[in-house]
């Protein structure tokens, strides 16, 4: 069975099945300014939908991070490594990419286990 939460038109945002939970890109709800204020909101919306599957961020199996702009890497990278758990840093890939609002900054993707 595969259970979908908060479903749209287009897509949910997030699916769970077999144990595993899949999110949708999160992004920032709000055009905060800086890259980390805006990593700081994805992530806290990582950890509410986490939540919602009965799972957190140490369980997380991937992540997928897309950067406006790799110049934001160093700030992006110094509000994930404060939310991490140590020990259970996921695998993860970094990358730079055009993403679908100009104010959007930040999009991170996570697939975690239940």
């Amino acid at each position: 069975m595969v259970q979908r939460f908060d479903v749209g038109a287009r897509m949910s945002e997030m699916a769970v099945h077999n144990g595993v939970a899949y999110l949708a890109g999160q992004v920032a709800a709000a055009a905060a300014p800086t890259i980390e204020e805006q990593t700081r909101e994805v992530l806290a919306a990582v950890d509410a939908l986490l939540a919602r599957a009965g799972t957190d961020k140490t369980k997380i199996l991937r992540a997928q991070i897309y950067l406006a702009d790799l110049a934001d890497f160093p700030g992006m990278n110094g509000v994930w490594e404060s939310w991490v758990v140590a020990g259970h840093t996921p695998p993860r890939a970094t990358v730079q990419a055009a993403l679908a609002k100009p104010e959007w900054k930040v999009e991170i993707v996570v697939t975690a286990a239940i």
